[in-house]
C-alpha cells in the first residue's frame, strides 16, 4: 500500500483518480477548497483537508506526511475565467505548485505529477501538435500552467521525478454540468438537456481533441509507475481532430429530443483549434486511449440524462 496526495479530489478528474487509488488499496489525502468541486465527490476513506493549495497554513496541515507521490490537479481550470481575476488564477495554479514541490522536497516525496493543459500551446498549425512545439499562451490560465511546468523542471534538478500531463479536452460522466464556462462537451450537453437549446460562442469550424476521463486517469496512473528520473512532459489526447460542428451533431444524435443551435459571440482566450500528437506518451510510458469519442459521448449523455431525471424526481 502506498500513500498519495491528490489535490482537487472534489473535482471532476481528481475525484475519479482518488477513487481509483482507494480501490487499488492505497491511502489517499486531498486538499480542496470546494470552489468548483463538490464534497460528495470526495471518495470515502480519503483524508480531506478543506482549503487552498496556495495557502502555506493549509499545506502545514499535512503534518509532514510522507507521500509516495503527489498528484496536483487542484486549481482554477478555465481560460475564460482566468480573465476575471488573473492574480487568483496565478495563485491557485502556480503558487500552489511551488508550495507542493517544496513540500515534496522537504518530506522526501520523490514524485510530483501535474495536471497541465493543451492551452499552453495557444494558436498552432492545423496538424497534430507535439510537446516540442513553441508555446504561445492566449490566457492567464495558460501562462500559469507554463510557469508551473518550469517549476517542475527546475525542482527535478534537486532529485524529484516530475511529470506534466498536458490534458486536452477531458470529458465524461461526473463532469460539472453546472459550470457553463469550463468543459466544451459538458457546456453544450448541459445546455441541450436543460434548455433544449445550445449557444455556441465562436465558429463551428473550431476543432478540439476530446479525451475520455477513464483514459486520462489511466495516464496519471501510468505516469506514476514510470521509474525514470528527471522531468517529463506529455500530451494526453486521442490524436483525433473533431470540429465544434461535428461535436454538436454527435450530441444531437445521442439525445431523445430536438434541440436548437445558435452560433454567436466569442470567448476570451479561446484557441481556434488544437489536437494532439501522442507518440511521445505512447513510446515512453506505453499509454494510449481506449475509448472512442462516439462511445464516450454516448456514455456521458446517458449519465447526464439519468442525473437530470434523478434531480427532478
Amino acid at each position: 500500500m502506498s500513500t498519495y496526495l491528490v489535490t482537487g479530489a472534489a473535482g471532476f478528474i481528481g475525484s475519479v483518480l482518488a477513487k481509483k487509488l482507494v480501490e487499488m488499496g492505497h491511502e489517499v489525502y486531498t486538499i480542496d477548497n470546494l470552489s468548483t468541486g463538490f464534497r460528495e465527490n470526495i471518495p470515502e476513506l480519503v483524508e480531506f483537508i478543506e482549503g487552498n493549495c496556495q495557502d502555506k497554513n493549509i499545506i502545514e496541515e499535512l503534518n509532514n506526511v510522507h507521500f509516495d507521490a503527489i498528484f496536483h490537479l487542484a486549481g482554477q481550470s478555465s481560460g475564460e475565467i482566468s480573465f476575471d481575476d488573473p492574480v487568483y488564477d496565478l495563485q491557485t495554479n502556480t503558487q500552489s505548485s511551488l508550495l507542493l514541490l517544496d513540500y515534496a522536497l522537504k518530506t522526501e516525496c520523490k514524485k510530483v505529477i501535474y495536471a497541465s493543459t493543451m492551452s499552453v500551446y495557444g494558436e498552432q498549425p492545423d496538424e497534430p501538435i507535439r510537446e516540442t512545439n513553441r508555446l504561445i499562451p492566449k490566457s492567464f490560465y495558460a501562462v500559469g500552467k507554463i510557469a508551473s511546468e518550469h517549476y517542475l523542471r527546475i525542482y527535478s534538478e534537486y532529485g524529484l521525478h516530475t511529470t506534466a500531463l498536458r490534458l486536452f479536452n477531458v470529458y465524461g460522466p461526473g463532469q460539472n454540468m453546472k459550470n457553463l464556462r469550463q468543459g466544451m462537451v459538458s457546456i453544450f450537453l448541459a445546455q441541450a438537456i436543460d434548455n433544449r437549446h445550445i449557444h455556441v460562442k465562436g465558429s463551428s469550424e473550431r476543432y478540439r481533441d476530446f479525451v475520455h476521463i477513464d483514459d486520462v486517469v489511466q495516464a496519471f496512473l501510468m505516469a506514476n509507475e514510470d521509474r525514470r528520473a528527471g522531468y517529463n512532459c506529455y500530451n494526453v489526447g486521442t490524436g483525433v481532430r473533431h470540429t465544434v460542428g461535428n461535436l454538436i451533431e454527435k450530441i444531437l444524435a445521442h439525445l431523445p429530443f430536438d434541440v436548437t443551435v445558435e452560433y454567436s459571440g466569442s470567448t476570451p482566450g479561446d484557441q481556434f483549434g488544437i489536437y494532439a500528437d501522442i507518440q511521445k506518451i505512447r513510446n515512453e510510458i506505453g499509454w494510449s486511449c481506449h475509448i472512442s469519442f462516439d462511445e464516450g459521448l454516448k456514455r456521458m449523455t446517458e449519465w447526464a440524462i439519468r442525473a437530470k431525471e434523478l434531480n427532478h424526481g
